[in-house]
């Protein structure tokens, strides 16, 4: 039976199933073994990750009396939730805007007839940080301005429909994450400012804080940014000063606004004080840098990693919804799930009818009737014809009953079903 604990009530011959955070906040590159190491338990506790799973049939049960939760009461709890959605208002802006750039073509698109215009601006964005990051090695001074018009093309995407670009850019190889996580979370972020109201001014400069978040890890040898196995304690040391590098190299470079460098410095940090680097907590961060954090997440556990493969997109909105207590601003966080969906695009979901069906774009009435294509029979067993169908349609009968995990099926040709696309999309 798996159980959710405090790291505090975590001991040796218990087995670890599951961290409950994202794995770039401790140096584990695994799960799913039994703790027998003294100095493995030591690490966790000396981590920011304050909860973890356990599972009792291949370990030790927590102690009689300490607290737990199942899988359902954390289910039960998220979903009700998610059922407040629907309610959230806006973030009240008041800062001026300054003047719309030239006109350009925002006319909103179906998520089908926006992916290859997305493809295109995805190539030329993985080519152009590219090249950003190959200069900050250089040791060249980063011009955070040249990359406006980049920025703009990533918002403009957006703006005609956001499940296109975002969910392309998850579609990276393990070679190429630095590069195309830094497109991935710009999309993001500014599918988070247009949810929460901020405007264009504002948005482009939570887009250009996404583009530049991660900008320290070309300060970072590319050994230990790919290694497939176990960081050593040095090596996680190394890796978690990327935020600090990455400040510096924008402070020193032109173009930066303050608020891309507090994005940049703070996207690590969590609202209990427990990130890194200054530990600041929910009375000291700002809006763009509580943004950053849910985004930079986001594309983290749902991206193909040297040493992990990313989970299926609506499972990660369950995982961060499930680790939202003192790591995310909840309120933030809220928002995020309402501009991609509980089930975001690519998703793999099992409908009540017992088809099998991938996610193609949002409902923006519900969150949870999305546009869907089926194609899987799990009472046969069998594929047929894919057919998509819009579960918020009048007389739809059939309903997401279950999200389904990509790894159990296996389906070759998954990213094509939602896409379009066959192979790599750039």
């Amino acid at each position: 039976m798996l159980k959710r604990i405090h790291v505090e009530d975590l001991t040796l011959g218990m087995y670890l199933h599951e961290f409950c955070g994202s794995w770039m906040d401790h140096p584990f590159w695994r799960t799913k073994f039994v703790l027998n190491d003294p100095k493995d338990l030591e690490r966790i506790r000396a981590t920011s990750v304050r909860e973890v799973w356990i599972d009792t049939d291949r370990g030790k049960d927590v102690a009689r009396g300490r607290p737990a939760l199942s899988p359902e009461e954390v289910e039960e709890r998220i979903q009700t939730d998610f059922g407040q959605l629907a309610d959230l208002p806006p973030f009240k802006v008041t800062e001026p805007e300054q003047p719309p750039p030239p006109q350009r073509d925002l006319r909103p698109t179906s998520t089908q007839a926006e992916l290859q215009r997305a493809a295109r601006i995805c190539n030329q964005s993985k080519v152009a940080v590219m090249s950003m990051f190959q200069e900050a090695r250089m040791g060249k001074a980063v011009d955070a301005e040249a990359a406006s018009g980049l920025v703009q093309d990533i918002a403009d995407s957006v703006a005609r429909n956001p499940g296109a670009l975002i969910s392309l850019a998850r579609l990276k190889t393990a070679d190429e994450y630095t590069y195309m996580h830094s497109v991935a979370v710009c999309a993001l972020m500014v599918a988070l400012a247009r949810q929460i109201g901020l405007n264009d001014t504002q948005t482009r400069t939570a887009g250009l804080a996404g583009l530049l978040h991660d900008l320290g890890k070309a300060a970072i040898p590319l050994a230990v940014l790919n290694k497939p196995g176990k960081l050593t304690d040095a090596e996680f040391t190394l890796v978690k000063s990327h935020p600090l590098e990455g400040w510096k190299m924008l402070r020193e470079g032109q173009g930066a606004e303050p608020a891309v460098l507090d994005a940049c410095l703070h996207h690590h940090e969590k609202m209990d004080g427990s990130g890194y680097p200054d530990r600041l907590g929910a009375d000291k961060l700002s809006t763009i840098a509580r943004m950053a954090a849910i985004c930079d997440v986001y594309d983290a556990i749902t991206s193909d990693r040297p040493y992990k493969r990313g989970w299926d997109p609506a499972e990660s909105i369950r995982r961060m919804a499930d680790w939202t207590r003192g790591h995310f601003d909840p309120r933030l966080f809220q928002a995020f799930v309402k501009g991609i969906g509980i089930y975001p695009v690519g998703s793999l979901v099992r409908l009540e009818s017992g088809r099998i069906g991938v996610v193609l774009e949002q409902n923006s009435a519900s969150l949870v009737t999305p546009k869907v294509r089926v194609f899987f029979s799990t009472k046969s067993g069998l594929r047929f014809p894919p057919e998509a169908i819009n579960l918020a349609a009048p007389g739809c009968n059939d309903r997401i009953v279950a999200r389904e995990d990509p790894e159990k099926w296996r389906f070759p040709d998954l990213h094509t079903l939602w896409s379009g696309i066959e192979g790599q999309p750039w």
